[in-house]
């Protein structure tokens, strides 16, 4: 865990292993330790190393929602492993430390080169029902649109997680 004063935000990594099991045990750098599992409709559930539990759903246009404790919490997807979160007023930045892309990221941003991934771009604090219908919609559409006519191999939310994968689907993407 790193707090930069001039950032203005939290920067928080972790590491996914795949369990025998197929669940996924990610440990940030701030002493947490979630045990995450892929549920048949393409959520995650998690609970972790405090007690907290709920899930995870990418509902679309890179935004993840996190339920946890019955609280509800946006993320925004930035590419290269990074997902922005703003949990209770803080402003956190998870980094993906096993993905290639979190990996690039880490890269980037030790040589200087942090202006190649682009600001930050910050969740919504809340989401009505209907937009968050509209959100899946639109990741449901974009999905279909781009399977039409190619058969690539599955990777569908139901596969089994890679050991690269972090939460599987993409690998550079925090998902949680």
């Amino acid at each position: 865990m790193s707090y930069d004063p001039n950032r203005q935000y939290e920067v928080v990594r972790y590491r996914d292993e795949l369990l025998p099991d197929q669940s996924v045990r990610r440990i940030y750098s701030n002493g947490v330790t979630e045990w995450r599992r892929r549920l048949p409709d393409g959520t995650v559930a998690w609970q972790d190393s405090r007690g907290q539990h709920g899930t995870d759903e990418l509902l679309g246009e890179g935004i993840v929602k996190r339920v946890a404790n019955g609280r509800v919490f946006y993320g925004k997807e930035q590419g290269y492993g990074r997902t922005a979160w703003m949990i209770d007023g803080r402003p956190t930045v998870t980094v993906n430390e096993t993905s290639f892309g979190g990996r690039l990221g880490e890269m980037l941003t030790m040589v200087g080169l942090t202006g190649m991934m682009g600001a930050i771009v910050w969740p919504p604090l809340m989401l009505s029902p209907e937009e968050e219908q509209q959100l899946r919609a639109a990741a449901q559409q974009q999905s279909s649109i781009g399977s039409v006519g190619s058969d690539t191999g599955s990777t569908s939310s139901t596969s089994t997680w890679s050991s690269d994968s972090g939460d599987g689907g993409n690998a550079d993407s925090d998902f949680g």
